[in-house]
């Protein structure tokens, strides 16, 4: 059961993942190319059409910052994160901030932020305490032929991602299964049941010890709750899906 939108997801390992629309923009997702299972540099990274970086935690703002100057993208992110970017930031022309249940168009792709329930506070260079990038997102991202890519971030299972469910009827959905920091693989699972989706890319796992979810776990946790119709994709560090 391939994606067949025209859609090319490729996963660097964790969270990191650069997604070629339909209409050839390059979108790159909490970026953090030097995540011990990326086959890919940072330094390398020399496309970006629209950037999307759902907290602040250090294993998703990572190299964001050079990236992002590099290649100068549309940055839609909540409030509070703008309003960091507008200070260290020399691009923040190219910065939208916005909220929760706002949507925008960057670069042809509409782009709406969603509720997660996580964290975003962590401690950079010489500061004493967590600087606060606002409250985590997840994101809809709806590609130039109506394609929605349903990116949860981290997060914990919560109600509300039915009503994210039927309000966006996404055609893929992309979730964290590692545990500890994140919803595992049962929650994962009842997530995608509510989702009533039929293409899954788990992410957020296998980078450290401490995140033991797999997608076999998953795939398990699915058939326990019946549900059979889901392709779950597995591809390596550096793989793509399309």
């Amino acid at each position: 059961m391939a994606l067949d939108r025209d859609t090319t997801i490729t996963w660097y390992g964790h969270a990191c993942l650069e997604i070629r629309s339909p209409g050839g923009k390059t979108i790159l997702v909490d970026p953090w190319y030097g995540n011990p299972k990326s086959p890919k540099s940072p330094d390398t990274v020399d496309a970006c059409d629209v950037m999307i970086l759902t907290h602040g935690h250090f294993d998703h703002f990572g190299e964001v910052l050079p990236i992002a100057s590099r290649t100068r993208p549309v940055w839609p992110c909540i409030h509070e994160m703008s309003l960091w970017l507008a200070r260290n930031y020399a691009h923040k022309d190219q910065v939208i901030g916005m909220n929760k249940g706002g949507t925008v168009d960057a670069a042809g792709i509409k782009v709406t932020l969603t509720h997660a329930d996580h964290s975003s506070g962590d401690i950079y260079g010489t500061a004493e305490a967590p600087i606060y990038f606002g409250e985590p997102v997840g994101v809809i991202l709806e590609m130039e032929n109506g394609f929605r890519i349903y990116y949860t971030g981290d997060t914990t299972l919560f109600g509300d991602i039915r009503l994210i469910g039927e309000l966006f009827r996404p055609d893929m959905v992309i979730l964290p299964i590692g545990g500890h920091f994140t919803m595992g693989p049962r929650e994962a699972a009842m997530a995608v049941e509510w989702l009533g989706v039929r293409h899954v890319l788990p992410v957020h796992y296998g980078t450290f010890p401490i995140l033991a979810g797999t997608p076999d776990e998953l795939r398990q946790a699915l058939a326990d709750r019946g549900v059979t119709d889901v392709q779950v994709y597995t591809p390596e560090p550096g793989g793509s899906i399309s």
